[in-house]
């Protein structure tokens, strides 16, 4: 059974309790924002499941299965994941047992502490992921830096060897008649080649020349900005 998303996040129910399973997805639906919700069975079980979530909520299960499902989800350091308990007396055993897991004991109100626990867990989630994929434009944004901070540095020697290159083509085109059509054809491609390779860098020189003059106007902004001064009455 899955419910069709109202937001990005997806949370599977694993657990054999129908009931479990229909009040938590009953509850989730009257919020704002509610999750894409898949339940699965301990028969259906296997620790590749729970890949693409961002929430495992873990209920009963038939069979004793609860702690080898458990077992494997602590084991996940990318997905958060919730049981929740009959006895409130387990509680501190599971969770000293499962430090990563969140432990929400089925008393009076545990529908409204599971979702208000699952809601943080997932915002948990994705603050998370949000950071990760910060550090990741971070480190392609230095990357891109590095390589045109070196392109800069080999511009002047790359524009002297394609100059070279085509200042050679040019002298034996003019020669042109003393090549055998395949040779003269060869020159010509080298010839194209290197005009080709020498608009490209000038294109790279007028980026550079433009975000230069962005970033000197951006700091003579910055330093004739007015200077706000604190004046006690």
């Amino acid at each position: 059974m899955t419910l069709e998303p109202l937001h990005c996040a997806s949370v599977l129910i694993v657990s054999d309790d129908s009931e479990f399973t229909r009040a938590i997805t009953a509850r989730w639906q009257t919020e704002p924002h509610a999750p894409g919700i898949t339940v699965a069975t301990s028969d259906v079980w296997q620790p590749s499941i729970v890949f693409g979530y961002n929430l495992v909520i873990s209920g009963p299960v038939r069979d004793g299965k609860s702690e080898s499902i458990l077992s494997q989800l602590h084991g996940s350091a990318t997905i958060a994941v919730v049981h929740s308990t009959e006895l409130e007396s387990d509680a501190p055993f599971l969770q000293a047992k499962y430090p990563q897991l969140l432990i929400v004991p089925r008393q009076d109100g545990w529908i409204n502490t599971l979702i208000l626990v699952s809601n943080e867990a997932l915002r948990r989630v994705e603050a998370v992921a949000r950071s990760q994929r910060a550090e990741k434009l971070a480190l392609e944004n230095q990357q891109d830096a590095t390589l045109g901070r070196y392109m800069l540095e080999m511009r002047p020697g790359i524009n002297n060897a394609l100059t070279s290159v085509l200042g050679n083509a040019d002298l034996l085109m003019l020669d042109a008649d003393r090549w055998v059509p395949e040779s003269r054809e060869q020159i010509r491609a080298i010839h194209t080649m290197a005009l080709r390779l020498h608009q490209a860098m000038q294109r790279f020189s007028s980026l550079a020349a433009e975000m230069r003059a962005g970033e000197n106007e951006s700091q003579d902004e910055t330093k004739g900005a007015p200077q706000r001064v604190a004046v006690r009455a």
